[in-house]
């Protein structure tokens, strides 16, 4: 797997057939960060930078990157060991599906994910890796967070009005809201709950950054 899939190798060899004779070439994958008895590689930087690129237009810094490269460590970690079920096929077309509604047109999907270097298999790897971390956290963190009704309706004065009326619109109900703020609260706790422990199981790591400086 290419992109967020933590490689155990080093050098990739790459074969090419020139006119006439065969060359061989090497390329040298450095290495960003060894986690355990682990390694995340820069061209694992490398594809999720493009991803950002992709989907914004621009990238986080390398440093920044391999940051959350090192969460996605903990997170892919916990999940095997668990033995967590990866996405369905059916799952990732979905999740692919919603990315490419969020560009204006089809035409415009294609010519940002071209312009970004990706491979539409690379798009595929990133969004399945994105899946599954998501469902582990969900199912790790979701049935510890509790909601009540008290912080259901100060969200719902407290940002789904404002936003509507920002926008010119008529806010919907409370009632109409009711499950929408609910699950953005869950979704709220969960990441909090997941921040937290995403620092105290980095913490117990041993992990030695190799990457110069942390800029691109």
């Amino acid at each position: 797997m290419h992109g967020l899939t933590i490689r155990a190798l080093l050098v990739s060899l790459f074969m090419t057939i020139a006119p006439g004779c065969l060359a061989t070439q090497e390329v040298v994958d450095g290495i960003a960060a060894r986690i355990e008895n682990d390694i995340i590689l820069l061209s694992d930087i490398r594809t999720l930078s493009r991803y950002q690129q992709f989907l914004d237009g621009k990238s986080e810094t390398d440093s920044r990157i391999l940051d959350r490269l090192i969460d996605q460590w903990v997170v892919r970690t916990e999940a095997d060991l668990s033995h967590f079920p990866h996405p369905y096929d059916a799952e990732i077309e979905r999740d692919l599906e919603r990315l490419r509604k969020s560009f204006a047109s089809p035409e415009q999907y294609e010519a940002r994910r071209k312009q970004s270097g990706l491979r539409e298999a690379e798009v595929r790897t990133v969004v399945a890796s994105q899946l599954y971390f998501s469902n582990y956290l969900d199912s790790r963190f979701r049935p510890s967070v509790q909601v009540d009704s008290k912080a259901i309706e100060d969200f719902y004065a407290s940002t789904v009005v404002p936003q509507a009326k920002a926008r010119g619109q008529e806010p919907p109900t409370l009632d109409a809201a009711h499950d929408l703020v609910q699950e953005a609260l869950v979704q709220r706790g969960i990441n909090e709950q997941a921040e937290k422990w995403l620092k105290e199981s980095r913490a117990r790591l041993h992990v030695e950054i190799l990457l110069d400086g942390g800029s691109k």
